[in-house]
């Protein structure tokens, strides 16, 4: 039996009790280092620029993970990184998370122990100087998860999304459509013979060994291009969290300009390869979200730090948010609320 499984064995957190479970979850959990961590009633860290940047994002069983395709470490994981994500989206390092936890009574304490596992690995991973400094737990009939990050700006202004201009370069950093495959996949494959999601369906297709399914499960943000992005005069930037159409748009209308994107391939369901520089960017690259790579826009003439890689340019207002070779691109991506339909896995 996998460790999925595994974690779902043993003493439920009705069995042990608040105070029991909350100290076999923070001995887990990466400490970084805070002025003051877990224990009292607030953190308090360090803002050395004298500012900080925050967000805050939830994962609900359902609409946003399935036990059934991920387990607890996955979940943990996932947490952690999209929140970190976002804070690099601004230019600032990740120094701290604080994640509240609500899970059902009969939850095997061993599941909030992978939980805390995946975001020890998630951060020593993409952010190992960030740290886990507080958080709380309660009981829900929903499995959910609330994570606040906190990052430090390093004497730099914020790298907004309304600061693109015209005649900047779009770039993007980190990969493109993975995830969304990865979920094709496994609406496709990770289902029973009654439709219902379906762990041994998933294994029974191959899936774990897809790595467009280890992605969906394990996004891989790269962290460490979003200081450089501001360090090297980004203009705007944000977190590609719901697809680079939608999330372009949000660029677009924010900055008050149209992104035009190279021509290449315009790519299938799987989005092909061609020779131009904006080539790959097919219909998946351009819709699937959950990747967590880095949009920006840079000034003409500056060479693209770590791994951004050009993908357009910035244009004038027009009727469009995005366009490619004349033609408007629907900005359309992952939306919960129209996406989702009901089903838990």
């Amino acid at each position: 039996m996998d460790a999925t499984h595994d974690a779902w064995a043993g003493p439920t957190v009705g069995d042990l009790g608040e105070l029991v479970v909350l100290d076999r979850i923070v001995r887990r959990l990466p400490a970084g280092s805070p002025l003051l961590g877990p224990g009292d009633d607030c953190a308090v860290v360090a803002a050395p620029d004298g500012r900080f940047v925050v967000t805050t994002d939830m994962m609900v069983h359902g609409p946003d993970f399935r036990w059934a395709w991920s387990s607890p470490e996955d979940v943990g994981w996932k947490a952690a990184a999209t929140n970190l994500s976002d804070v690099a989206a601004m230019g600032a390092v990740p120094t701290g998370l604080v994640i509240a936890l609500a899970a059902p009574q009969d939850t095997p304490v061993a599941v909030l122990e992978a939980f805390a596992d995946g975001v020890r690995l998630a951060v020593d991973a993409l952010a190992p100087d960030c740290g886990v400094v507080g958080g709380d737990l309660s009981t829900s009939a929903t499995f959910t998860v609330s994570v606040t990050a906190f990052g430090d700006l390093g004497g730099r202004a914020p790298v907004v999304r309304s600061g693109a201009r015209a005649g900047d370069v779009l770039a993007v950093s980190g990969e493109l459509g993975a995830a969304a495959r990865g979920l094709t996949r496994l609406f496709r494959d990770g289902v029973d013979e009654h439709g219902e999601p379906s762990r041994a369906a998933t294994v029974a297709s191959g899936a774990d060994s897809d790595p467009d399914v280890g992605r969906q499960r394990r996004p891989v943000p790269p962290i460490a291009d979003g200081p450089l992005a501001a360090a090297a005069g980004a203009t705007a930037m944000l977190d590609l969290s719901d697809g680079l159409a939608i999330d372009a748009g949000r660029l677009a209308r924010a900055s008050r300009v149209t992104l035009e994107l190279d021509g290449g391939a315009q790519g299938g369901v799987d989005g092909g390869v061609g020779d131009g520089v904006g080539s790959g960017v097919g219909d998946v690259e351009l819709h699937g979200g959950e990747d967590h790579g880095l949009l920006a826009t840079f000034p003409p003439g500056v060479p693209l730090p770590g791994g951004f890689r050009r993908i357009g340019v910035v244009r004038d207002r027009g009727d469009a948010d995005l366009v490619r070779e004349g033609a408007a691109v629907p900005t359309t991506g992952w939306d919960p609320y129209a996406d989702w339909d009901g089903a838990a896995g």
